[in-house]
């Protein structure tokens, strides 16, 4: 609608100056015809002296017009001038303010996704088989865990496996052994997942790793969320061990990224993306830079917009939902001017 009034805005201011245009022309013709008549006039003498005057007034007259015409159309040029830099400037405040919101979104939607993580992970520590099988640790605990740790598996499909670790960090049970051999008794003492975890005052907090490929689940992109398991499944019990979750990044980011509701012209000419706090691109709707790009940009403030050049930079910081704080991720929009 925007760019629909100021190209109509323009189109009239178009039609004005080639009219004044005319205006000029024919009064340079009535000009000249002034001329010849006074030039006709003196040829006739006395006869021609009433004549000589009505071209004189003419010439005049069309003189001011024409004078007229000229400060019109200084007025007009000056006019449109301003219009055109106050519709442009219009137009990119809208844009820049409609990328914001649509980048604000993106991150939003991959908050409540991850608050939703949140939950399961502290839920599902306190199942009892998984509780169990830190409390006997014998193999029948464990191979009662991971039936129960596929059958969650089942249903959520957002996963790409789920594992419990003793207290000192080894993985003692997943849900899909068959598939992640190599996560079966792996060493995770040193993942900070695992270390913020254990390090829980309650059943309450969780603790939870940037994005990244996770090599004993084939390097396969994942966020892991982890909470500790606790004696008796109790909020304040001992920590025994961790779950840790791993969640499936790419399908759920890609979904977002490319679910963004840009214009049909938009699309070649746009990126959308979700960076981390150090402006490392987790997900890119052209799927270019993942996880190995670096996105410089200048935010200022929690959300805005800025040119570059020929480009529109939009960006908003995660809002966080409900007990999810977020990670300092961003939502950010490239698009050409």
């Amino acid at each position: 609608m925007q760019d629909d009034i100021l190209q109509l805005a323009y189109e009239v201011s178009h039609v004005t100056r080639d009219k004044i245009h005319l205006i000029a022309s024919v009064m340079s013709e009535a000009r000249f015809l002034a001329i010849n008549t006074r030039i006709e006039a003196a040829r006739a003498g006395q006869a021609g002296v009433a004549f000589g005057l009505l071209a004189d007034e003419m010439g005049r007259i069309s003189s001011r017009i024409i004078e007229i015409s000229n400060e019109l159309r200084t007025a007009t040029d000056a006019s449109t001038k301003k219009l055109r830099d106050a519709g442009s400037d219009l137009l990119l405040n809208s844009r820049g303010e409609r990328m914001t919101d649509l980048a604000l979104n993106a991150v939003d939607l991959i908050d409540r996704n991850l608050y939703e993580r949140s939950c399961d992970v502290r839920w599902w520590a306190t199942d009892s088989a998984v509780v169990q099988a830190l409390e006997e640790a014998s193999p029948d605990a464990y191979r009662h865990a991971s039936a129960r740790l596929a059958t969650i598996l089942k249903s959520y499909t957002v996963y790409v496996d789920l594992f419990i670790t003793d207290a000192n960090g080894k993985v003692v049970v997943c849900g899909r052994p068959e598939r992640h051999p190599r996560l079966m008794g792996r060493d995770m003492s040193g993942e900070d997942w695992f270390i913020n975890a254990m390090r829980t005052r309650s059943g309450d907090e969780y603790a939870v790793a940037d994005v990244r490929c996770f090599p004993a689940l084939d390097e396969t992109p994942v966020a892991i969320y982890s909470a500790a398991i606790r004696a008796g499944g109790q909020e304040q019990g001992k920590a025994l061990g961790v779950l840790g979750i791993a969640f499936d990044w790419a399908p759920q980011a890609e979904g977002i990224v490319k679910g963004v509701r840009l214009a049909e012209n938009e699309k070649a000419s746009t990126r959308v993306m979700l960076v981390d706090a150090n402006r490392r691109v987790l997900a890119s709707s052209n799927d270019e830079g993942i996880l190995s790009e670096t996105f410089s940009f200048r935010p200022e403030g929690p959300r805005g917009f800025y040119c570059q050049g020929d480009k529109l930079i939009a960006y908003a910081l995660t809002p966080g939902y409900e007990t999810y704080k977020g990670l300092g991720w961003y939502g950010v929009i490239e698009t050409t001017l």
